[in-house]
């Protein structure tokens, strides 16, 4: 068998994406050809932008633009090496610094994605011998980095505490362990039962890490994340988090104890043999966290954002998923019915991502919206109103 026959198997996840296009139902990879903002040119159509990770509307700040631009006159486009050898600037170090005393924890390393942090933390914290216990809803970073490890996984039922005891009683108090959630859940928009996890933590001897790249900027304090909304900072032992969603640049952090960052900079190979943050994207990311501590309200208008569009989509009898948080998933139907429902909606000019299984379950699909800080109400009432009615003529009631 050639290695390459796979690209021919007609029951592959692949063939199904080749089937979508051949139907005119394919999702993914319209082309932006403006910034990311509330209303947005995709493939040559203006489209009300219900489907960005842009929470605080960051990305077109001026002095966050500026920012960058500085990084590039002072320090160049790259570091051309990791930050193990010769890649490390002072904007990392001074980075690294205001994020430690923003989350809340000793000590802060950073690294040049978010998935490529997941991958590295959790690859050199757990290895073969320990146990990694898994909320199944947690993103494919978290479960690509525990491959990595070596560990052996456990996964527990989505947010079920029950479950989670369950797991934990059969792994048993003496093995090294790592309970991983993360925090606000990307597609589903549910934020993790800390106090529980934490609680079961202490009794089974376990340590804890939060995924928050969807929950820095979003809730807690000031944006600080779901750790912050519990009142939970001590309680949760490592805290990641991403830079191309709130803080409207690229890369990830890892927040946690000095002595365990330093093991992490030392043992992290995904780390080590990376090349470091580029310097625009380690100056506009520490912009944005300046922006975000100077004006703490911005995480207040992006949840008035969230809950206005969740008021209108009610005043027009749309059945959604209410959570506190700017992800609104919205109840569709079938995979092949939530594909249309996603195309019709971009034909009217809203773009939206469909959440399809193996994210859901086959008939429980959704459509997944999120907001941003700086979307209007008359923009949210002519989504709503837009989503209303494609949903109506694809007989979702």
């Amino acid at each position: 068998m050639d290695l390459f026959d796979k690209l021919n198997d007609k029951f592959s996840s692949y063939a199904k994406s080749i089937e979508a296009r051949e139907t005119g139902l394919y999702p993914y990879f319209h082309c932006l050809q403006t910034r990311q903002a509330p209303e947005v040119i995709m493939e040559g159509k203006r489209r009300i932008m219900l489907g960005s990770n842009n929470y605080l509307g960051l990305t077109s700040e001026p002095e966050i633009i500026e920012a960058g631009k500085k990084a590039l006159d002072k320090y160049g486009t790259g570091c051309s090496g990791s930050r193990f050898l010769n890649g490390t600037l002072d904007l990392h170090l001074q980075l690294e610094e205001k994020l430690a005393a923003f989350i809340g924890k000793p000590a802060v390393m950073t690294f040049s994605t978010g998935f490529q942090t997941n991958l590295g933390i959790i690859s050199s914290i757990c290895s073969r011998g320990d146990y990694i216990i898994c909320d199944r809803e947690n993103h494919a970073s978290i479960y690509d980095g525990a491959k990595l490890s070596y560990a052996e996984m456990r996964r527990f039922f989505h947010n079920d505490m029950d479950s989670l005891k369950m797991v934990l009683e059969k792994v048993g108090v003496d093995t090294p362990k790592l309970i991983i959630t993360d925090g606000v859940f990307s597609m589903s928009g549910d934020v993790a039962n800390l106090p529980d996890i934490c609680d079961l933590a202490k009794k089974y001897n376990a340590r804890v890490m939060v995924d928050d790249s969807h929950g820095i900027g979003t809730i807690g304090k000031g944006g600080r994340g779901t750790a912050s909304y519990y009142g939970m900072e001590d309680e949760v032992d490592i805290i990641m988090g991403t830079f191309s969603k709130s803080f409207a640049s690229l890369g990830g952090f890892a927040a946690a104890r000095a002595d365990v960052i330093d093991f992490m900079r030392h043992m992290s190979r995904p780390f080590m043999f990376s090349a470091s943050l580029t310097p625009a994207n380690a100056a506009t990311t520490m912009a944005a966290l300046d922006y975000l501590v100077a004006h703490p309200e911005i995480k207040d208008r992006l949840c008035a954002a969230a809950d206005c569009l969740r008021e209108e989509l009610a005043k027009r009898g749309v059945r959604f998923k209410n959570t506190i948080t700017p992800i609104v998933p919205i109840y569709t139907a079938d995979g092949e019915t939530t594909l249309r429902i996603v195309r019709d909606l971009f034909n009217e000019g809203v773009f939206v991502n469909a959440v399809l299984p193996p994210a859901t379950a086959e008939n429980e699909c959704l459509i997944r919206t999120s907001l941003m800080a700086n979307l209007t109400k008359p923009l949210l009432e002519e989504a709503a109103d837009k989503i209303a009615k494609v949903l109506a003529a694809n007989n979702i009631e």
